[in-house]
């Protein structure tokens, strides 16, 4: 109960609010204790796990042993936070009006809008936001790479700074901590502590998916184990299907199922039921046995090892193949092995999901690559030989910080919800370990020395190879605000191999600008079938479709070869030469 004021503008707390209070406080205290016990019986250091910094690099995994130093630390960073919004709230009477309707989905509560302080706080962060990225862009005497440093830096900056982040000027957070009586912050603190513990953010709601049980659920054999991958032969849904076959190479840095989700939006599952003889790699998440694999073993380990793996159990003379971002890259790398070797005709097509083979214009994954950042990678990873894969998810999630780090902030730990069930969120927290080597090689040669770009830049098990010299038919799909791989660095493709090429370019973004099934109706792409020197070009002249273009794809893959075949033998997994070793999807996958 509380006793209202005569001008109604507020509230006087009765003896019970503040015994309340009081006990919600205590609450919280007792729950940190007991976190930091439960930490320090375990031999671990108080917020050990990888917790991203404001630089351009990963905190140290344990920078501190003392809990009160890191609850300090912690304390002040959210007290010069609540300083600034409180000079805000003093010194702002007439901010300036909304140009246009809100649309930031960060203050879409009529909360924000209809009470004159909180639409004072909002409009001016809007207005200082534009006036410190514009800033950026007046900067002088700089060069590109400097400016775009700067320019994420002030962009991080400015959404960490957001009032929404913060409980007393998010006027939601608020109203849920009156309502509940405190209870939205214990919440919220059980969901950070979960969250320390675990070392990672949590992006959607435990326990609802299961890889195998409503994920990565297409049948299917797994035909091949190596230390590497393993093979997974897909099982046909009918009467015949194409005579050559399908490899798909999905990244190491991420497990396979992105392209097998949910039914409904699994690539896999519709390639299946288009009569697609269907085979994936599954890589596995790297541990003490293979830290030393390196760029041969992906190539001819893996790569290569499959196609001939896949055309020894089928009897065909060529496989198509599909590389998805990293593993389009190493794929390149793969074709020029062969080009070089004579060997070509292994593959008869190549298709590049977001697929970068020259990275000059990288885009914002570059900002992570600075020495400092590469000296850390060392130590993280000099006792066991691999990198946790929570510090790569870490780093993407910092190239969208708003939407993937802050969003969760405030739902999780201000307002003590669990975040929704969402697949493709699910999937983004299954973290992957990688081979520290290999994963420093590919940063320090491709990244940033650009040598796969070079004629004999690189060399596999001892040949310089080229990409320029490559002739297979290619298939090159970028998405239109893709910020991993820019839709201009994966054009470069186009200025490098010199087989036919056909260039998409499709609608959204990394995962779902490709993963885009056509009963989804959702999204477009871009066609130009005239010759294009330069994206641009591409741009100026492109016919726009609606829907996914997963049809245009198989259209242009019948084309290399449309020949079919009665499904039977080793059409079936486990009916030929090689038998199953165990369901699909397979053990790597689900191994942590």
């Amino acid at each position: 109960m509380t006793q209202e004021t005569g001008s109604g503008v507020g509230a006087i707390p009765t003896l019970e609010d503040w015994q309340h209070w009081t006990l919600v406080m205590g609450r919280a205290q007792q729950m940190m204790m007991e976190f930091w016990a439960q930490q320090m019986q375990q031999g671990q250091a108080p917020l050990a796990g990888p917790w991203p910094t404001p630089a351009f690099g990963f905190g140290e995994q344990g920078a501190s042993s003392d809990p009160m130093a890191m609850m300090t630390a912690g304390a002040q960073a959210w007290a010069k936070g609540l300083e600034t919004w409180g000079k805000v709230l003093g010194g702002v009477a007439s901010p300036a009006t909304d140009a246009q309707p809100v649309r930031d989905r960060r203050f879409s509560a009529p909360e924000w809008s209809e009470n004159p302080i909180f639409d004072a706080i909002r409009k001016s962060y809007l207005q200082i936001s534009d006036q410190l990225l514009g800033s950026v862009e007046d900067v002088e005497g700089v060069d590109a790479d400097t400016q775009h440093k700067l320019r994420f830096a002030v962009r991080s900056f400015v959404d960490a700074m957001s009032p929404s982040n913060f409980a007393v000027t998010n006027p939601q957070v608020l109203k849920k901590t009156l309502e509940s009586r405190g209870e939205n912050l214990l919440k919220g603190l059980s969901n950070m502590l979960r969250d320390i513990a675990a070392g990672q953010l949590t992006q959607t709601k435990p326990g609802v998916f299961e890889v195998g049980r409503n994920l990565a659920t297409t049948p299917g054999k797994v035909v091949k184990q190596t230390p590497l991958y393993q093979l997974i032969q897909y099982t046909p849904t009918t009467d015949e299907v194409m005579k050559t076959p399908v490899v798909i190479f999905p990244p190491w840095i991420n497990r396979f199922y992105i392209l097998d989700l949910t039914p409904e939006k699994s690539f896999v599952k519709w390639c299946v039921d288009q009569g697609i003889s269907l085979f994936m790699v599954s890589w596995k998440s790297a541990d003490e046995s293979i830290a030393d694999a390196s760029l041969d073993d992906y190539v001819l380990n893996g790569q290569v090892d499959a196609i001939d793996s896949v055309r020894d159990l089928l009897g065909v003379d060529s496989v198509h193949t599909i590389g998805y971002c990293v593993a389009g890259t190493t794929l390149a790398a793969t074709l020029a092995y062969l080009q070089a070797k004579g060997e070509a005709d292994k593959v008869a097509s190549a298709t590049f999901f977001t697929a970068q083979v020259d990275f000059a214009e990288a885009g914002d994954l570059k900002l992570f690559l600075g020495d400092e950042t590469m000296g850390l990678l060392q130590q993280l990873t000099a006792e066991k030989g691999y990198l946790d894969g929570r510090y790569m998810a870490a780093t993407f999630n910092l190239l969208r910080g708003r939407d993937l780090i802050w969003s969760y902030v405030v739902n999780n730990y201000l307002m003590g919800e669990e975040p929704a069930p969402f697949d493709l969120l699910h999937w983004n927290s299954d973290t992957t370990n990688l081979p520290a080597g290999w994963h420093r090689n590919y940063l320090d040669t491709l990244y940033r020395g650009n040598k796969l770009a070079e004629k004999g830049g690189i060399s596999v098990a001892g040949t310089p190879i080229d990409i320029d010299a490559v002739t297979t038919p290619t298939y090159i799909q970028a998405g239109r605000e893709d910020h991993i791989a820019p839709p201009q660095s994966v054009w470069k493709i186009m200025d490098h191999f010199a087989g036919p090429k056909r260039f998409v370019l499709a609608g959204s973004g990394h995962i779902a600008g490709v993963v885009n099934p056509p009963a989804a109706q959702k999204y477009q792409y871009w066609i130009n079938e005239r010759p294009c020197g330069t994206l641009q070009a591409f741009v100026d002249g492109a016919e726009e479709h609606k829907g996914s273009w997963w049809p245009d794809w198989l259209g242009w893959l019948k084309k290399q070869d449309g020949a079919t075949v009665k499904v039977e033998g080793a059409r079936i997994p486990g009916g030929g030469k090689v038998k199953a070793i165990e369901d699909a999807p397979g053990s790597y996958v689900k191994a942590r």
